[in-house]
């Protein structure tokens, strides 16, 4: 059983950043893949970003992102403190939402199943 946590979220202003975190419970942080998702008011919950477990040995750092993201948000890990980040720069309004952080055994995917989810933290990205 893995338990998270988010924090970090609140308000901002177009062009702000803020930084994520979500902190899990037990020893098998690392064998984890952590993703990221948000669902804004009256849509559905999407994908944000994801990064592989340790045991990753493919290209591209086992990082993927939706595209809406690329370029503005960062996902890192740091398996010695069982905490995945967001970071996120130049935030849009189209970017509120509840971010949630969830772990997956799979490797990274924004479609694959995902065992465990946090309570989720509120982003709100004014104009």
């Amino acid at each position: 059983q893995v338990q998270l946590v988010e924090s970090g979220g609140g308000s901002v202003q177009a062009g702000g950043s803020l930084r994520l975190s979500c902190v899990a419970s037990g020893r098998t942080f690392s064998s984890y893949t952590m993703g990221w998702f948000r669902q804004a008011p009256g849509k559905e919950r999407e994908f944000v970003a994801a990064v592989a477990p340790i045991r990753w040995s493919g290209s591209g750092g086992g990082i993927i992102y939706t595209d809406s993201v690329k370029g503005r948000f960062g996902i890192s890990r740091d398996n010695a403190k069982n905490t995945v980040y967001l970071q996120m720069n130049r935030l849009k309004p189209e970017d509120t939402a509840v971010y949630y952080c969830a772990a997956s055994r799979a490797l990274p995917s924004p479609t694959g199943v995902y065992d465990y989810w946090g309570q989720g933290t509120q982003v709100t990205v004014s104009s």
